[in-house]
């Protein structure tokens, strides 16, 4: 035995020292080590010693994303953990980017996550956290970008190194106990700020003037142009000392009155804080890294969801049978059998990981035992119409045969949610390829494959409006993030038809169409309601600039309508064209073409837009190469050649959210995001 033993020995001793591999092993003993310091961990049992992280061969480990063979992505959200956060495990995964806690149970003082200097991205929302934090904790993190620790029970005032933070894009702290003044933020690249619900006092910065109301609501104290509160205001209701016996008396009285108000004011806020903190716990569910609502919207891909997260669903039998319905939960109707068929059973037994929250609801997606792959879409807020009216909507769409259109292929009805499941589509949507991939699938979006995915979404709009005449939106949300993109950048358009089915209230904040210049003014939606979004995403594909017309705060990206628009009146067209397709200069021609016909289809009065019949046929009217008369309408997709990347604009980071393609969105302008692998894609750049 003890000879057994030194060559034991002998053999982990010759392959951590000669072979690569030894970084693996590392990284597993390490996440092992990570996994002993938590308790309840029920929800990592397939963390063991019998396989690797990232298991080039199979799948990661729950919660672990890989780069290059090493540890990139850490996230454990909605795993119910508690007890401690082991940092030294951490410090072994060397090229640990982004950690993610979110919504588990742990408590007490923030770990030492600072120790991990290279980190870009850390996410702690949503547990028990308390106590002050130095000052100094983030003065060695010069590469992170986002930090969120909302929902917590910190207090203390904010640490002043977060201003030291010259990447900072996203910074997250609501609903803690934070108090005194708010740091000096003067970073150009924050573009989302939540410091709400605190006990934050004194002038805002005016750095900060460009974030609104809902920034900084629920900390009685601040004051600033933001928040509708002038601070000469409250500096005028302080008296002034040595002014008198009647100026002590009226200065009394006013500091009486003011305190008084304080006082009520710190009493109501508590009620609310409390209050937050009792429904966050009863209401817990998918909030991964934002809240639902393209106001404040934050898009994860998470790995790992563990089937509890499915398993609220209501069961029914599995039976896969078309129209069938179990029980008072009902069961899964297919309504396109194309790929096969599976039943309720099947997917709740599925691996299942989190893509991302939308205002729809949430989508996962689901790795069946027989191979087939699918996109969960859970959705709450679909109640228009009753169950007789959405299963024939939904059956109705599971009719549609284009090859630019998505068919759903099921869907499981419920009073207070319903289900409905797409195919998976590996590449993701044109939105991540656009602003957030950094790979060969973004370098191959050269001039010829974007036309080709402008004229595949134009005829998938042109069948829709076709097959759903009777619609007043047949489409109702067409923007980049609903274009799925096939292996041969074939696009395929999704979330379509649902404008029968969402109550009004929530269509305006969710579906795109009711950001056209008609609905928002007059209310009125129509067909061309949806050939202004078609405008908007071939201003987008054009230009490779991020819309704001898809924020509902309007702050970030740019309004793409007016720049081009303004560009186009005096004459600089060809100046707004991503710089990677430019070098298609055979083709400048036909890409102003398009570019006009996306001003077009995106004229304020929509009497002044084409049809949509119209509209298709400028588009496929347009050709790869437009010098010498020649027609290349066959597009090819070549493998070298394509510009190099010109140098980024001092542009911000913004991260927008779907609730279906569950890719991290990354840049606007400055694409420097590096995909990490299909189950995960965080902005990590």
């Amino acid at each position: 035995m003890a000879m057994v033993h030194v060559v034991r020995c002998f053999y982990v001793f010759l392959i951590t020292t000669f072979f690569p591999m030894a970084s693996s092993l590392t990284e597993l003993q390490a996440l092992v080590k990570l996994k002993k310091s938590f308790t309840n961990a029920a929800s990592l049992n397939s963390w063991g010693l019998g396989t690797t992280p990232c298991n080039v061969n199979g799948r990661p480990w729950i919660g672990i994303s890989c780069e290059n063979s090493l540890v990139s992505i850490l996230s454990l959200e909605d795993s119910g953990l508690s007890g401690s956060i082991d940092i030294d495990a951490l410090l072994e995964l060397k090229g640990l980017r982004v950690v993610s806690f979110k919504n588990n149970s742990f408590s007490g003082p923030i770990p030492d996550i600072n120790r991990l200097g290279a980190l870009k991205a850390i996410f702690l929302s949503e547990n028990q956290f308390s106590g002050e934090i130095p000052s100094d904790y983030f003065a060695n993190m010069d590469s992170l970008k986002k930090v969120w620790f909302g929902g917590n029970n910190f207090s203390g005032p904010i640490p002043e190194s977060i201003a030291n933070l010259h990447n900072l894009t996203e910074l997250h702290l609501e609903n803690n106990q934070f108090s005194g003044s708010i740091p000096l933020l003067e970073q150009s690249t924050l573009e989302s700020l939540d410091l709400s619900n605190n006990l934050l006092e004194g002038e805002i910065p005016a750095s900060l003037n460009k974030f609104n109301e809902r920034s900084f609501q629920g900390n009685a104290g601040l004051c600033g142009e933001n928040i509708g509160t002038s601070c000469n205001n409250v500096a005028d209701a302080v008296p002034p000392t040595g002014s008198g016996d009647q100026g002590n008396v009226s200065g009394s009285s006013s500091s009486k009155t003011a305190a008084g108000l304080m006082a009520v004011a710190v009493v109501l806020l508590c009620v609310m804080i409390v209050a937050i903190h009792v429904m966050r716990q009863r209401q817990k569910k998918f909030n991964l890294l934002g809240k639902e609502d393209f106001d404040d919207a934050v898009e994860v891909r998470t790995s790992g969801a563990s089937k509890k997260d499915m398993g609220s669903i209501r069961k029914g039998n599995g039976s896969s049978r078309r129209g069938s319905h179990k029980g008072s939960g009902g069961d899964l109707v297919l309504v396109n059998e194309e790929s096969g068929t599976f039943g309720l059973t099947d997917l709740m037994k599925a691996g299942a990981e989190v893509l991302g929250n939308g205002t729809l609801g949430s989508s996962y997606k689901a790795m069946m035992s027989n191979g087939m792959t699918v996109v969960v879409k859970r959705i709450k807020d679909m109640n228009k119409l009753g169950k007789e009216g959405f299963e024939a909507e939904v059956r109705r769409l599971g009719k549609l045969r284009h090859q630019n259109v998505l068919t759903p292929l099921a869907y499981h009805y419920r009073k207070d949610e319903k289900l409905l499941i797409n195919k998976y589509v590996a590449k993701g949507s044109l939105l991540y390829l656009l602003h957030g991939d950094r790979g060969l699938n973004h370098a191959e979006l050269n001039w010829p494959v974007r036309l080709k995915i402008v004229q595949g979404i134009a005829r998938g709009l042109g069948y829709l409006h076709a097959e759903l005449a009777s619609a007043n939106l047949p489409h109702g949300n067409l923007k980049s993030s609903n274009v799925l993109l096939g292996p041969d950048f074939e696009p395929l358009l999704v979330d379509y038809g649902f404008s029968p089915l969402v109550n009004n209230a929530q269509a305006v904040q969710a579906l795109l169409a009711y950001k056209s210049p008609e609905a928002t003014q007059t209310h009125e939606t129509s067909p061309k309601c949806d050939v202004y979004c078609l405008g908007i995403i071939i201003l987008e594909i054009l230009t490779g600039k991020f819309p704001s017309q898809y924020l509902n705060h309007g702050k970030g990206g740019i309004d793409i309508v007016d720049w081009v628009r303004a560009a186009i009146s005096e004459g600089r067209g060809a100046e707004l064209f991503d710089p990677e397709i430019i070098n298609s200069r055979n083709s400048l021609g036909e890409m102003e073409k398009l570019l006009r016909i996306g001003a077009a289809c995106t004229e304020s009065n929509p009497d002044q837009r084409p049809e949509i019949t119209e509209a298709i046929q400028w588009i496929e009217d347009v050709h790869v190469e437009g010098a010498g008369g020649q027609e290349a309408r066959t597009v090819q997709v070549p493998r070298q050649g394509y510009a190099e990347a010109a140098a980024p604009e001092s542009t911000h980071l913004l991260n927008v959210q779907d609730g279906y393609a569950g890719r991290r969105l990354n840049s606007i302008g400055e694409r420097s995001a590096r995909r990490t692998s299909d189950s995960f894609a965080f902005d990590i750049s």
